[in-house]
C-alpha cells in the first residue's frame, strides 16, 4: 500500500482503522499493549525500572507481525508514528468500550472509498 498524506488526525483516523480492517489484528493490538502495560506497571510498582520497555516491545512485538501475517500491509506506524500511537489507543478504547464493530464498519466504507490500494477509487 502506498505512503498516505493527511492534514489531520481526523483525517488520518479512518485509514488507520482501514489498516486494521480484520478483526484478528485489532485483538493482537490489544492483547500486545494490554499486556505491555501490565507488565510496565508491574515493574513499576515493584521499581524495577527496565519492565518499561515491556510496553513498545511486546505491543510493537505482537502488532507488526499481525499486519504483515493477517493484513498483508505495513504498519502505519512507519508513516505515522505519533498519530498511529493516538489510534492505537482510540481503537482500543473502542473496543473494550464493546465497539468493535463500528471500527470495522469504518474500516470497510474507507476501504470501499479508496480502493484496496489506498488510492481514490
Amino acid at each position: 500500500m502506498s505512503q498516505q498524506t493527511f492534514e489531520t488526525y481526523e483525517e488520518f483516523w479512518p485509514y488507520y482503522v482501514a489498516m486494521h480492517s480484520r478483526a484478528a489484528t485489532r485483538w493482537v493490538h490489544l492483547t500486545g499493549t494490554l499486556t505491555g502495560l501490565a507488565i510496565s506497571a508491574y515493574g513499576l510498582a515493584r521499581g524495577r525500572k527496565r519492565y518499561l520497555a515491556a510496553l513498545p516491545v511486546i505491543g510493537y512485538g505482537t502488532a507488526w507481525p499481525a499486519h504483515f501475517l493477517i493484513e498483508k500491509n505495513n504498519p502505519a506506524t512507519f508513516g505515522h508514528p505519533l498519530w498511529s500511537l493516538r489510534g492505537d489507543a482510540q481503537m482500543i478504547r473502542t473496543m473494550l468500550a464493546g465497539r468493535d464493530a463500528e471500527l470495522a464498519e469504518t474500516a470497510a466504507k474507507w476501504l470501499a472509498e479508496h480502493g484496496a490500494d489506498g488510492k481514490d477509487s
